[in-house]
């Protein structure tokens, strides 16, 4: 069982790596490459991973497949939504909370690569799945 704390210290590692590779790589290419970079930096931190996770979407006992891709999901616990694009769109929130929702996970991290600094843009996101985690031990 994992807790809020633990939730929420892992959520601030990534956002750490995900710095790292904004200022190794700067603004201005395309999302899979950051997706692939963030990737390759979390394992070599000894994170699990899972690049491009299907998200099946349900609806009274029909399974639609709908080609929807989680971009990367960390230890089976925060998913991680990467733009590399001017403006972030509350689509793109709806979008996070939406499989934050579907695949029953606590914590979403939506980065935007395209700015000169990844903090003022991120937007972290919890929901009632995390706010049935414990606080702590």
């Amino acid at each position: 069982m994992n807790t809020k704390k633990e939730v929420t210290h892992l959520g601030y590692q990534i956002i750490g790596h995900a710095i790292k590779v904004h200022k190794t790589l700067g603004p201005g290419l395309l999302e899979i490459i950051y997706e692939h970079c963030l990737k390759y930096e979390l394992e070599k931190s000894g994170f699990s991973v899972v690049q491009q996770l299907y998200v099946p979407v349900v609806y009274d006992n029909l399974e639609m497949d709908m080609n929807l891709r989680v971009d990367l999901l960390i230890n089976d616990l925060i998913i991680v939504e990467l733009k590399a694009t001017e403006n972030i769109l509350p689509v793109y929130e709806a979008q996070l909370l939406t499989y934050m929702k579907l695949l029953q996970k606590p914590h979403g991290l939506l980065l935007n690569f395209f700015t000169d600094n990844i903090t003022k843009t991120m937007k972290p996101f919890v929901n009632e799945v995390f706010n049935t985690l414990p606080d702590e031990w």
